[in-house]
């Protein structure tokens, strides 16, 4: 068997390093999401297959010069992370074979021409759907029903359809929960700070965190400042839960990862991305922070404890 050469390009919360043999203490969740990949890749594929991996800081230029370079070794594959990645690498190419992860919707970006047939060179597995913006928003409010106004944050550089992905779902669950919607995007820590300022400003404030690669890079400030100015969040993805943020509700990443080395074994074995669907989501979780619950003033309803799938204390 000829020995294959597979190249990942990874948009991870820390600064980048070249070939991630090992990553630094602070971002050891994402090295773990790419191990799962690896490793269940091993289990199918065994050891022909060569990786080369790239990670970046999630910063737009740093993307689209890491997609160059890629582009420009002709991997027999690429796996890509986030929806700026894959936007990136889909600019320099369309003939290598993508298989992407963690983005919300390929079909808006052009990426795909529809779930059930790609077509074109890229596929892949999406990590959260449409309606899941008035999800967030039923548990925010669940957990902190006092709120009257939302802002949902994003940055348009990098949010799925520059914000609108997740906008109509979260629009029409505040009308239904007598909220006040509020589109916020963001393109700085200074943004984020206004918009905090503004939400604790009169009670009633809460947040909703929309994914995209900036607000994975600058959760710590969120947290922060969410805590600071005693407003109520939601985020997409446990790590903020973890970190001290109030309650997360998203996929399982590492889920999603290990799932992804089945279609990255098939192109190699000749099969085309055009005609591997686009998969969605399989696991969920939600994750509660009942310290950051008791600081904020909050008491966690008794059934959405039992649902969660973790809970910090």
């Amino acid at each position: 068997m000829r020995r294959r050469e597979f190249i990942t390009l990874v948009a991870t919360a820390t600064a980048s390093w070249p070939l991630a043999a090992r990553a630094p203490a602070a971002d050891a969740e994402a090295a773990a999401f790419f191990s799962s990949f690896t490793q269940a890749l091993h289990d199918t594929a065994g050891s022909t297959v060569r990786t080369d991996v790239r990670w970046t800081s999630g910063e737009v230029d740093r993307i689209r010069m890491l997609a160059k370079e890629l582009v420009a070794l002709q991997p027999d594959v690429i796996l890509s992370h986030g929806t700026a990645v894959t936007a990136a690498l889909r600019k320099e190419t369309q003939t290598i074979p993508i298989v992407f992860v963690i983005v919300s919707d390929p079909v808006g970006s052009g990426f795909v021409a529809s779930l059930p047939s790609p077509g074109g060179n890229i596929t892949g597995f999406i990590n959260l759907e449409a309606q899941v913006g008035g999800k967030w928003l039923e548990l925010l409010t669940e957990i902190a029903p006092r709120i009257k106004r939302a802002a949902m944050i994003f940055n348009p550089d990098t949010a799925a359809g520059r914000g609108a992905y997740y906008g109509p779902s979260f629009e029409a669950t505040a009308l239904s929960l007598k909220v006040e919607p509020i589109s916020s995007p963001v393109h700085n820590d200074a943004e984020i700070e206004t918009v905090m300022t503004s939400l604790g400003r009169e009670p009633g404030g809460g947040l909703v965190v929309m994914p995209d690669n900036f607000t994975i890079n600058h959760r710590a400030p969120l947290i922060l400042m969410a805590a600071r100015n005693k407003v109520p969040a939601v985020y997409w993805y446990s790590a903020y839960a973890r970190e001290g943020g109030l309650l997360s509700y998203g996929v399982d990443n590492a889920d999603i990862f290990r799932r992804s080395a089945s279609y990255v074994d098939r192109i190699l074995r000749g099969a085309k991305p055009a005609d591997l669907p686009v998969q969605v989501p399989t696991k969920y979780e939600t994750v509660v922070n009942l310290k950051t619950a008791k600081e904020l003033g909050l008491t966690v309803p008794p059934g959405l404890l039992v649902a969660a799938d973790e809970v910090i204390e």
